[in-house]
């Protein structure tokens, strides 16, 4: 009598095992089946969202192993551009569309992954590390040129600008200048070669992007706000903006994938605090491309 109940036991948890299998097979095919996608997709322009999608990009290629994914910077009046132009799939960009002169927002698509505060930066050996909005302001447009006027040590003050058509700079110039002539100096096309000539010039001035930061660069408070995301969140810190991936209309099957795997929970919640941006989803207010806040 043991040995038939032991038999009937035996049948039921084989049983079981298969119906686990099965299931588990199930599973596994359903959440693998996006890599079957193939094809190439480029991605060209802001070179503060660069870092965020050249790491997605290497991410999403482990279980996508026939998407290949190129990043480029450029700046995002280029990301805009190519995309409209169709010569890329993605235009990564800091700006809104519509703020870009000679691109027709109504003919793209504007898919939010991410917002960046963005901050001024001094060489380590400048020694203030707040700024009134105002002093700010008059240092970029060539009022105060020397640290010894805003309450640092007698030292010229060397402006470095990002160029024309970077999403950086109109940011930076919205939210501080007031509409006012930024000053005459040198410009440079990136956040990383900013951060490197700011390392090792003395007296210098810039502005990052919050992931650009590092221990070779001070970032500067200003009205004694600090640059931290949570001052973002709430807009007590002014400098931000959305990093925008835009494509044209109808964009294809593998661009539409590699954009919500920028949505997804993975990234939003992992990747994103993990290089220094901030998730859409924990902004208490929203900003429109008239650059008008309101509270969500």
């Amino acid at each position: 009598m043991k040995s038939k109940k032991l038999f009937s036991t035996l049948i039921i948890l084989g049983l079981s095992a298969l119906t686990l299998t099965a299931c588990g097979s199930k599973t596994a095919q359903k959440s693998s089946s996006s890599s079957t996608d193939s094809g190439k997709i480029t991605a060209v322009g802001s070179t503060a969202l660069q870092p965020l999608v050249e790491q997605a990009a290497n991410d999403y290629a482990g279980s996508h192993s026939k998407v290949n994914i190129t990043v480029q910077g450029g700046g995002s009046g280029t990301g805009l551009s190519q995309v409209q132009e169709g010569a890329v799939q993605i235009g990564n960009s800091d700006i809104f569309a519509e703020q870009q002169s000679g691109i027709k927002a109504a003919k793209l698509i504007d898919h939010k992954v991410a917002v960046v505060g963005m901050t001024p930066v001094v060489n380590k050996g400048v020694s203030i590390k707040n700024l009134s909005m105002k002093q700010l302001r008059e240092i970029f447009t060539g009022k105060i040129t020397n640290w010894k006027q805003v309450g640092g040590k007698n030292q010229k003050i060397t402006v470095v600008n990002r160029a024309q058509g970077s999403g950086t700079r109109a940011t930076f110039e919205s939210a501080v200048l007031d509409g006012k002539q930024a000053v005459k100096s040198q410009e440079q096309d990136s956040n990383g070669t900013v951060q490197k000539i700011v390392a090792s010039t003395p007296g210098a001035i810039s502005y990052l992007a919050f992931s650009y930061v590092n221990t070779k660069i001070k970032a500067l408070s200003v009205d004694n706000v600090e640059p931290k995301d949570k001052n973002v969140e709430n807009n007590s810190w002014k400098i931000w903006s959305y990093e925008h991936m835009y494509t044209q209309k109808d964009p294809k099957k593998i661009t539409v994938n590699f954009i919500k795997y920028m949505k997804s929970n993975k990234v939003q919640n992992g990747l994103l605090k993990k290089l220094g941006y901030i998730s859409i989803s924990n902004m208490k207010v929203q900003k429109d491309s008239n650059n008008k806040v309101t509270n969500k």
